[in-house]
């Protein structure tokens, strides 16, 4: 898959690569399948490209990662263009989800049991789109526990799992835009456009309880990364298929 621009419209066009074509670099989109890491995914596709040139090396990294519970796009660059990784990385996100309000998870997610929860009768469909509101521009939020920040050479969701607490300091973020598309109580999905370092996660969990409720994150897609859609993104058993049917 590679994209160009043609009169200022990104274009994307699936033709069989070369391993030269995976050396030089590539732009890979994949939709990322539920319960996959992003390291998986990585993993996957660089042992298919391998395994297909029969080479023992080549460069791929993704720009960005989606926890196991999320779907949707995730950048791979190939070859050279690993070295752009940071460029994608710090360009506007968008994601779509929902957030169930009235219990907290330690992760802010399934990934663990609800530990709390809270009353909903005061909760109103007004209520929600009002908080919502407050929301949208620079926020100060507090990365989950369960996240992949490293502290002291190791990753936040390893000092988790194991049943350690550590201070996590607030960042700045921006939401761009945070719209409520659906209520279902105590369901409630959205839409958000976010600056890099933004962790809906924490979205979640902040937005019940500026509801004096609690919530967290039962679904989460990524949508689009700056200019590139999940539309225009493979499957990895589409990626898969096609670099095997290669002459």
């Amino acid at each position: 898959m590679r994209n160009v621009f043609i009169y200022g419209k990104l274009v994307f066009r699936f033709y069989f690569m070369t391993l030269e074509d995976y050396e030089n670099g590539q732009v890979l989109l994949i939709d990322k399948p539920l319960e996959w890491t992003s390291f998986q995914v990585v993993n996957k596709l660089r042992w298919e490209i391998r395994q297909r040139f029969n080479i023992k090396k080549i460069k791929v990294g993704h720009a960005g990662t989606l926890d196991p519970l999320a779907t949707g796009l995730l950048i791979l660059c190939t070859g050279k263009f690993t070295k752009n990784i940071e460029t994608y990385q710090a360009q506007e996100k968008e994601y779509t989800g929902t957030i169930t309000l009235g219990a907290t998870t330690p992760s802010y997610d399934l990934e663990s049991e609800i530990d709390q929860v809270y009353p909903l009768e005061h909760i109103s469909e007004n209520l929600i789109r009002e908080i919502s509101k407050t929301f949208v521009g620079q926020i100060s939020q507090k990365p989950p526990i369960f996240s992949a920040i490293k502290k002291d050479g190791k990753r936040l969701y390893e000092l988790a799992r194991a049943g350690q607490t550590t201070e996590i300091k607030s960042r700045n973020i921006n939401i761009f835009e945070f719209e409520v598309t659906r209520i279902d109580m105590p369901y409630v999905d959205f839409k958000v456009r976010c600056s890099k370092g933004t962790y809906i996660r924490s979205l979640a969990f902040d937005f019940g309880k500026a509801l004096n409720s609690g919530g967290h994150l039962s679904v989460l897609r990524r949508t689009k990364i700056g200019d590139f859609s999940v539309e225009n993104a493979e499957s990895m058993e589409e990626f898969i298929k096609k670099i095997k049917s290669t002459d």
